[in-house]
């Protein structure tokens, strides 16, 4: 059975990967995201990964399953991800599937995080929870009663774009004390002057502060009780971040149902990602029943 080309767009790198019906890596190609304000030189370099993960695809792909940073149109149709300036209203689906001419889903990428996690990760068998990356930028993908949440344009979940200091830092999308511009690996950069990766235990500690003030306001609206976090920052940061996360929502979140709620490091690792964009490329086959034997992302959706 031909696998999934399952992509992954960030701010930092982007990943092509052969991923098969039950989750696993067969093969990827990746390369750093260009620092261009030419989209086709972003959309090149992703092509050249493309074309080397197709190369070792012997029967070659059933789908292809995107996760992208955001904001975006229904499905993809175009995207403008806030850390790579390049691309403005750029015509992703279109183009890949000009490109590959494969059945094609594209959704934002911690949202395919979310269905990863379902399908194989660390909530598999959880109908509610959320989750998020915290990494170059910070998203997250909310799954309610089983569905994973998309919202008028597909956007739902974007918790990076929650206000977690009030008249904080100015934030790339416009407003001031997002999560995203206080607690994201290029803001740390910003205001510590110096990579993430070498933040010491005070900008540690305040960033899971942070982080689980945000997942606080996602824990008390939804009513969920699982928040797994991913990504460079909060994986990197380890244990200090992930107590300090966990006191935070336990200080905030304290009406009676909230109770027992827990930040927890996402289950598929550095994988994660790359396996979310494959879930969405299955989920994608099945809603248009093309269902793969043994191809069930969570459950989550459609």
């Amino acid at each position: 059975m031909a696998d999934c080309l399952a992509i992954d767009i960030g701010g930092t790198k982007m990943v092509a990967a052969r991923v098969d019906s039950a989750g696993t890596v067969q093969a990827q190609s990746r390369c750093s995201t260009p620092k261009s304000d030419d989209a086709q030189v972003v959309f090149g370099s992703l092509a050249e990964i493309i074309a080397e993960v197709s190369a070792d695809a012997p029967d070659g792909f059933a789908a292809c399953g995107v996760g992208c940073g955001g904001p975006m149109t229904v499905g993809g149709a175009s995207v403008s991800p806030l850390n790579i300036p390049g691309w403005r209203e750029f015509p992703l689906l279109d183009r890949l599937v000009e490109l590959t001419g494969l059945p094609t889903e594209i959704d934002n990428d911690a949202k395919a995080l979310a269905l990863g996690e379902g399908w194989i990760g660390a909530a598999a068998g959880h109908r509610n929870y959320l989750a998020m990356v915290v990494s170059t930028g910070v998203g997250a993908g909310l799954v309610v009663d089983g569905r994973l949440l998309d919202g008028v344009d597909g956007n739902a979940g974007h918790l990076g774009h929650v206000v977690v200091v009030p008249d904080g830092r100015a934030c790339v999308c416009g407003s001031a004390g997002c999560l995203e511009a206080e607690a994201s690996g290029s803001a740390i950069a910003a205001f510590s002057g110096r990579p993430a990766k070498e933040a010491g235990p005070d900008i540690r500690a305040r960033t899971g502060t942070l982080v689980g003030r945000a997942v606080a306001q996602a824990v008390v609206l939804l009513d969920i009780d699982l928040a797994l976090v991913a990504g460079s920052v909060a994986l990197g940061f380890g244990d200090p971040f992930f107590a300090a996360a966990q006191a935070e929502l336990d200080r905030m979140a304290r009406i009676s149902y909230a109770g027992g709620a827990v930040i927890r490091p996402a289950g598929l690792g550095a994988d994660g990602p790359i396996i979310g964009a494959a879930a969405v490329g299955w989920r994608h086959l099945r809603a248009h029943n093309h269902d793969p034997a043994g191809a069930d992302p969570a459950g989550v959706g459609p």
